[in-house]
C-alpha cells in the first residue's frame, strides 16, 4: 500500500515547529523589548530549518535509489536537526519562560509606574483648586486696600469702569480656570483630551499586565515612562500661565519609575519546564521521521551460495 505523501505525522512535525518558533518569537520579543520584525524573521526561520531538516531526513530514509548517498545525508540531517534544536533551545525559546516566571515582581513594579502617572492628574487638579483659591483670596485682598493702595489694585488688572470688584473678581477666576483647564485637557464627550487619552491608556496598560499578554507587555514597559513624562510636561506647559499679578509655582509632580526592562533583556538557563517542552517538540517533529519505514528496494539479498549473499545498494 503506497503511503499518503503527507501524513498525519508530517502534519504534527509541521505543527510542532510552528509551536516551537512561536515560543522563539516571544522570547526574542521579551529579549529585543519589542522588535516585531527581528522577532518574526527569526522565529520563521527556527520553523523552517527545523521542520525542513526532520521532514527532508524522513524522505531520505524512504528513498529507493542512490542509497548510500542518502543515507549519508539522512544522518547529516538528523545530526543538523538535533544540533540546532538544542541550540534554540538553550535560548531563544525558553527565554519566555525566564521572564514569566518573574511575573509577580514585574507586574507590581509595573503597576506602581501605572498608578503614580494615573494619580499625577488628580495631583495636578488639586495643584489648580489651591491655586485658584489662592489668588481668589488675593484678589479679594487688593479689592479689600484699593483705597489705600490703588497701584495694586491696578496692577492686578482691576479698573473702575462700572463693573462691580465682585463680578471682576469672578471674571479673573474664570479666566484662569479656563487657563488650568483647556479643552484639550479634558473632553469627556470626544474621550481626546489630555486626560482621557492617559486615563484610557492606563487602563489597557492594566489589562495588558493583569492578563500578562506577553506582546502588549513589552509595549507597556517602553512607553509607560516615555507617556508619562509627556503628559507631565504638557501639564506643566498648562500651569505655566499667569494671571496679572498672580504669583504661583509651575506644578511639580515627582516621576520616579521601577526598572523593569532588565528581567526581559538579560537571559536566563532554560528551566525544567522549556526543557521538557523542548524535548517533547523533539519528539514531535522527529515523530514522522521514526514511524517511516525504509524502501524495501534499499537493499536487494541475492543468494550465491550457502549462507552467503551479494548485498546490491
Amino acid at each position: 500500500m503506497n503511503q499518503s505523501k503527507f501524513s498525519l505525522a508530517d502534519l504534527l512535525t509541521l505543527l510542532a515547529a510552528i509551536a516551537f518558533g512561536f515560543e522563539c518569537f516571544l522570547g526574542t520579543n521579551f529579549y529585543t523589548l519589542g522588535n516585531s520584525a527581528q522577532s518574526i524573521i527569526l522565529a520563521v526561520i527556527i520553523t523552517v530549518v527545523l521542520s525542513g531538516t526532520a521532514l527532508s531526513a524522513k524522505l531520505l530514509k524512504r528513498t529507493s535509489g542512490n542509497f548510500k548517498t542518502c543515507f549519508v545525508w539522512e544522518r547529516i540531517l538528523l545530526f543538523l536537526f538535533t544540533g540546532l534544536l538544542l541550540f534554540f533551545a538553550y535560548s531563544p525559546f525558553p527565554h519566555y519562560f525566564v521572564v514569566s516566571r518573574q511575573k509577580a515582581e514585574i507586574q507590581d513594579k509595573l503597576s506602581l509606574n501605572i498608578t503614580q502617572a494615573e494619580n499625577m492628574f488628580s495631583n495636578y487638579e488639586h495643584y489648580a483648586e489651591t491655586r485658584e483659591n489662592l489668588y481668589k483670596s488675593k484678589l479679594r485682598s487688593v479689592v479689600a486696600s484699593k483705597n489705600i493702595n490703588p497701584s495694586e489694585y491696578t496692577e492686578y488688572g482691576f479698573a473702575n469702569n462700572g463693573i462691580s470688584d465682585d463680578k471682576q473678581i469672578d471674571n479673573k477666576i474664570f479666566t484662569v480656570h479656563a487657563d488650568l483647564f483647556p479643552t484639550n485637557y479634558s473632553d469627556p464627550n470626544n474621550k481626546n483630551g489630555i486626560k482621557e487619552v492617559a486615563i484610557t491608556w492606563l487602563s489597557d496598560a492594566k489589562n495588558k499586565i493583569a492578563g500578562w499578554k506577553p506582546i502588549g507587555i513589552v509595549g507597556v514597559v517602553n512607553e509607560v515612562e516615555q507617556n508619562s513624562n509627556e503628559w507631565l510636561n504638557k501639564l506643566v506647559e498648562l500651569s505655566a500661565v499667569r494671571e496679572k499679578g498672580e504669583q504661583a509655582e509651575d506644578f511639580e509632580y515627582p516621576l520616579s519609575f521601577e526598572n523593569v526592562k532588565n528581567y526581559f533583556s538579560t537571559l536566563g538557563r532554560p528551566m525544567p519546564l522549556s526543557i521538557g517542552l523542548a524535548v517533547v517538540a523533539y519528539l514531535l517533529m522527529l515523530l514522522s521521521y521514526l514511524i517511516s519505514k525504509r524502501s524495501t528496494k534499499t537493499i536487494v539479498g541475492t543468494v550465491k551460495g550457502k549462507g552467503e549473499f551479494d548485498i546490491e545498494y
